[in-house]
């Protein structure tokens, strides 16, 4: 599966943070959010359907690695443009969170 990680994530407007794709990145992460918000509806429809547990499982472990896939086209264009950016700046207080987002993206 393709990965497309945009060059230029973040930017400043105000106070308020805010992302940057391109539409090719966009779209690809729009794509791959509703294939799993299927995933999910199909998840409920199984535990309606009184399927099998460990069925249900696999199910609920496919999804968990699609949401990862697209927590990982995040970072990889945070870091690559984002953090970069902000350490350029001399902002090194990005280093902190982005140790802090990642130390969440390992406990799962």
């Amino acid at each position: 599966m393709e990965e497309i990680v945009d060059e230029s994530c973040c930017g400043d407007e105000g106070s308020q943070r805010k992302s940057h794709h391109s539409d090719k990145v966009k779209n690809n992460l729009v794509t791959r959010l509703n294939r799993i918000e299927g995933q999910i509806r199909g998840i409920k429809g199984l535990i309606e359907k009184d399927t099998y547990c460990d069925d249900v499982i696999n199910q609920i472990s496919a999804t968990q690695s699609a949401l990862n896939s697209v927590a990982r086209i995040l970072l990889e264009g945070h870091m690559k443009s984002c953090v970069v950016e902000r350490i350029q700046e001399g902002d090194f207080e990005v280093l902190d969170e982005v140790l802090v987002t990642i130390q969440k993206l390992m406990k799962k």
